[in-house]
């Protein structure tokens, strides 16, 4: 859910152009999508009483753990590329949940995205997983997550709550968004091609300024039309089939459908027969897995009431910002008061955790080490307070 000024602006001004960086294959751009092994140690459907699967992807075995939480419309692997640095940084352990009506978890009531459903969610998934043996756990959310993330620290869903870090989500911009959501949410396309399409499309939208976070974390945003899957299931299915050997075009150049040209190269046949190939996919083969527009009824909820939640919760906390938003007077009363710490990240889009993985992994383990919540690995050297604070404001 987008649910700042700061993102609505960013996404307009990337609308304008290609989103920036990311990988190449012989002077083009490479949308391939990526399967979660290459960053995850594992994924599990967890099951809890009652029937509902939650999805979740885990990396790392030692440490404290960090809960993930993705915003509206995204999936756990939103945090792929974060939790690969995370970890080459502290000793911790990482565990990001698909969240109900999202990616490859299926409830008994997908529709209910209630705050407090939605919250009581992340506990009960907790305690299946470790029960007794649950380590120190620190909460992280990124923006309809992270209300999420508030709400079950308020209400006290996780036992063993050591920390709170919520990303991009500040109650009075939040609401101030809600009116504007539907219209942004129509001039989205409901359908793509193929999973390479859809993966273009998030960067060349401005939804992500990342092409490799892009390309591992789209396919969980998306669902096959005809099987009704998400586009993981898809994309694991491609993996394993039998590779078949490369067409060959004129000059010797091997045709892929999934390389789109960077704006203002020349042409070339190879591309030309790409296009050709696309052009005989089927034409509404992938859409959103989560219909935003439905959640309308919920968004309020999500939001009213935030501030004071995060300031009452009792764990350490952090709030992580993509752009200098206006605090309301809760929040700017106990910033000054030291109730929570604030950092900034600019030139970053709304989903910073995939925009700069790096910057945000390296903030969040100097917070984990300050608290004295983690150890440091030999290669990470955290930075003092005061110049993390100049070299990311």
């Amino acid at each position: 859910m987008y649910c700042s000024e700061s993102c609505l602006s960013s996404i307009l001004s990337a609308r304008r152009g290609w989103g920036s960086g990311g990988l190449t294959v012989g002077g083009r751009r490479d949308y391939t999508p990526v399967s979660w092994r290459k960053y995850w140690d594992s994924c599990q459907d967890v099951t809890l009483e009652g029937g509902d699967v939650f999805r979740v992807y885990q990396r790392g075995s030692v440490g404290p753990l960090l809960l993930l939480l993705h915003g509206g419309g995204y999936s756990a692997l939103t945090w792929s590329l974060f939790a690969e640095n995370v970890t080459e940084m502290v000793e911790c352990q990482v565990l990001a949940i698909d969240q109900r009506g999202h990616g490859d978890t299926h409830t008994t009531d997908d529709g209910d995205l209630s705050a407090s459903t939605l919250a009581s969610d992340v506990g009960r998934v907790v305690e299946t997983m470790y029960g007794a043996q649950q380590p120190p756990c620190v909460l992280i959310g990124h923006s309809m997550g992270g209300a999420v993330a508030v709400h079950a620290a308020y209400h006290q869903h996780v036992a063993g709550l050591a920390g709170l870090i919520v990303i991009d989500v500040v109650e009075g911009t939040a609401m101030d968004a809600l009116s504007s959501m539907q219209s942004f949410l129509r001039g989205r396309p409901n359908n793509f091609n193929s999973l390479q399409n859809a993966v273009e499309w998030s960067v060349r939208s401005g939804q992500t300024r990342n092409v490799e976070a892009a390309r591992v974390s789209m396919p969980g945003q998306v669902k096959n039309v005809e099987t009704g899957k998400c586009g993981t299931v898809d994309l694991e299915n491609m993996d394993e089939a039998p590779k078949e050997p490369p067409t060959e075009g004129r000059r010797g150049s091997t045709v892929r459908a999934d390389v789109i040209m960077e704006e203002g190269s020349e042409a070339d046949p190879s591309s030309e027969a790409s296009s050709a190939s696309d052009s005989k996919l089927p034409v509404t083969k992938y859409t959103w897995r989560i219909n935003l527009g439905e959640t309308e009824k919920f968004w309020a909820e999500w939001f009213q009431g935030l501030s004071s939640k995060f300031l009452s919760s009792n764990p350490a906390k952090m709030l992580l910002l993509a752009g200098i938003d206006r605090l309301d007077t809760d929040l700017t009363v106990g910033q000054m008061q030291g109730k929570f710490q604030m950092q900034v990240l600019p030139q970053c889009g709304h989903a910073v955790q995939e925009d700069t993985p790096d910057r945000v992994a390296e903030v969040l383990a100097t917070f984990l080490l300050r608290h004295r919540l983690a150890t440091a690995k030999s290669e990470f050297h955290r930075l003092p307070d005061c110049l993390s604070q100049q070299l990311f404001r």
